[in-house]
């Protein structure tokens, strides 16, 4: 199986900064991509932004300009520097990952457990 560990959330006022990362380990065969989504009280989950195995960025319109995803050079390592954050900001942040995986046939999408990013106006 895949784990994703998140970590770097937490409160921060409008404005400022913030940096998550997420680990993805276990029997890992390929990434196929990884991500951050994230769902705010209320509404739907949403993309943030992606990268693909291949380098290829997605970044959802809300949050270009002001978030960057980046890869280490291990590939199995992203982080998300959140910058100009706002109230809207406000939600529970998940690590994604579509990856291949010993003993399981095909691709699969694995999920972190989430990280509280709050953002105070």
């Amino acid at each position: 199986q895949v784990q994703l560990v998140e970590s770097g959330g937490g409160l921060v006022q409008a404005g400022g900064s913030l940096r998550l990362s997420c680990v993805a380990s276990g029997s890992i065969l390929s990434i196929v991509d990884m991500g951050w989504y994230r769902q705010a009280p209320g509404k739907q989950r949403e993309l943030v932004a992606l990268i693909t195995s291949g380098g290829r960025l997605n970044y959802a319109d809300f949050v270009k300009g002001r978030f960057t995803l980046s890869r280490g050079n291990a590939k199995n390592t992203i982080f998300l520097q959140m910058n100009s954050l706002r109230p809207e900001d406000t939600a529970v942040y998940r690590c994604k990952s579509e990856a291949r995986a010993a003993g399981r046939l095909g691709s699969t999408d694995y999920w972190g457990q989430g990280t509280q990013v709050t953002v105070s106006s």
